[in-house]
């Protein structure tokens, strides 16, 4: 299936932390590491919506409960925000579609507290939305790579390119830093583009 841009060619880039929510045509896009992005839209109301959280708090273990930890406190914010703001534009719950990326394995560092960060990212934004009773329509986690991510708010299709090498180290750092301000970077040529349509 070919990709297809949007009539009105906007573009929304979500950084981390971020979300944006829509009811007109539109490419929501954003690069991911250990980090995981919610594509979320409600197909007959035209509206779709994407966040970008990274579970940066001190405290979090493979084991441990979602609901008891900080980490799993701050992807219920980000995710409720999402929700809010495309409730906002009429969207409805029960009609509410997934689809979910990220969670890559990319920091590595022994001496780093986020060794286990994109496992807590993929358990989490799975037990969400079942828990939200929102279905997964498709999804893209996991691996060693990062991923740039395009959402179509008018098709509903998620254009995926991974990243590698070089741009993959700045995902990295990028994610090390958290709130660091993103520069502006000229885009990776690496990697092939899959769609989620």
């Amino acid at each position: 299936m070919k990709y297809k841009a949007p009539r009105h060619g906007d573009r929304h880039d979500v950084e981390p932390g971020g979300r944006f929510a829509t009811n007109r045509p539109t490419v929501i896009a954003t690069i991911l590491g250990s980090c995981v992005a919610a594509c979320l839209y409600d197909q007959g109301r035209k509206v779709a919506g994407m966040n970008h959280f990274l579970l940066a708090a001190p405290r979090y273990a493979r084991a441990m409960p979602m609901t008891h930890t900080d980490a799993g406190r701050y992807g219920i914010h980000a995710m409720e925000l999402l929700l809010n703001d495309m409730f906002d534009l009429g969207a409805r719950k029960g009609d509410l579609r997934a689809k979910i990326f990220g969670g890559a394995s990319v920091i590595n560092s022994p001496q780093d507290n986020f060794l286990c960060v994109h496992e807590v990212n993929q358990r989490f934004i799975r037990e969400y939305l079942a828990a939200e009773g929102i279905p997964i329509v498709s999804e893209d986690l996991g691996g060693e790579r990062g991923r740039v991510i395009f959402f179509n708010t008018e098709t509903f299709a998620v254009m995926r390119r991974y990243v590698l090498g070089r741009r993959l180290i700045e995902v990295e750092d990028e994610e090390k830093s958290y709130w660091k301000p993103r520069a502006e970077r000229p885009e990776s040529q690496e990697g092939t583009i899959t769609l989620f349509a």
